[in-house]
């Protein structure tokens, strides 16, 4: 009895002493806080500080009284959102475009950077790997000009080039039927050579002696990017898979927005246009704050369950 009150009396240290530790260990260790204190005050400032400003979501905010003068509506823009004829519209473009960006920019990074591994260095892997990678560095502005202007009905190389193959050139930029697959294209085209960098990165951890030993008993080149290449990048193809899942709704509206026209409105409404509208244009502050918390609310709902999913069965979630 005398040992367990020894122990937990030495376990309880006085308020002066805790706060002497933490100092020394803080003056001991300045050189690492002071590396994390950016990307801290970063996450802090323009993170976490604005989501002050959630509450104007259950309230009627008006302007001149102020977030904490403004009176509480409840849930009120929530079920205005839900109860309108154009929620289930925005729910199938924001979904449709985001699985359709899924299925076709999520396997092709992979597919690059298994072949880019195969490549052996010299001027061809160099040139493609530029080649592939440029297009990330295009702005968002340039790259919906050279979108309107390539896919121009008049003007556009596209659309030129399939009239001289002898096809009727479809009209991308004002049928609601080419929209998704325009932006989609358009958009794997500019992230998808950016993205075989990080698995480029796994692969340069595959142990040679693998290929080495795979290449004794006999086995084929794509024998071995079956089973060692693709194996090796598995972990980063899960945690990228539950990082997309978790952005299912969070399609970007500067794209859209600058593609975006009266006659492809139909398949080009997103949420985030939507929010843009109401909140900027419309000066619908908490109506559109609502239909932002409940976008995001979404997305981590899909990340959790996801995550979650991935971890029962294996060992290769985020947390």
């Amino acid at each position: 009895m005398q040992e367990v009150k020894r122990i937990a009396t030495g376990s309880m240290l006085k308020p002066g002493k805790m706060k002497s530790r933490v100092g020394k260990r803080l003056f001991q260790n300045w050189e690492l806080y002071l590396f994390i204190a950016p990307a801290f005050f970063y996450f802090l400032i323009f993170s976490y500080l604005p989501m002050y400003g959630i509450q104007i979501a259950f309230k009627n905010f008006i302007p001149t009284k102020g977030i904490l003068g403004s009176p509480w509506v409840g849930f009120d823009h929530f079920v205005r959102f839900f109860d309108s004829y154009y929620f289930w519209d925005l729910i199938w473009n924001t979904l449709s475009i985001s699985l359709y960006e899924l299925a076709i920019g999520f396997p092709i990074p992979i597919i690059l950077a298994l072949a880019f591994n195969e490549i052996k260095g010299g001027f061809f892997k160099k040139m493609a790997q530029t080649v592939t990678y440029a297009p990330h560095f295009i702005s968002v502005v340039v790259m919906a000009g050279m979108i309107i202007t390539f896919l121009s009905p008049s003007s556009g190389i596209v659309t030129h080039l399939l009239q001289w193959l002898g096809f009727d050139a479809p009209d991308f930029l004002t049928d609601p039927r080419w929209f998704k697959t325009m932006y989609v294209l358009s958009g794997v085209w500019q992230s998808a050579g950016w993205g075989t960098i990080i698995y480029l990165a796994a692969l340069s951890g595959v142990d040679p002696g693998l290929h080495e030993a795979a290449i004794i008993d006999g086995a084929s080149r794509f024998q071995r990017v079956r089973h060692i290449n693709i194996p090796t990048i598995v972990p980063t193809m899960t945690i990228l898979l539950i990082l997309n899942m978790g952005s299912l709704l969070g399609v970007g509206f500067e794209k859209i927005l600058l593609l975006q026209n009266s006659l492809n409105m139909g398949a080009s409404d997103v949420i985030s246009t939507f929010v843009y509208r109401s909140g900027l244009v419309d000066a619908q502050y908490s109506f559109s704050t609502a239909i932002g918390l409940f976008n995001s609310v979404i997305n981590a709902f899909v990340l959790v369950v996801v995550n979650q999913i991935v971890r029962r069965t294996n060992e290769n979630s985020l947390w």
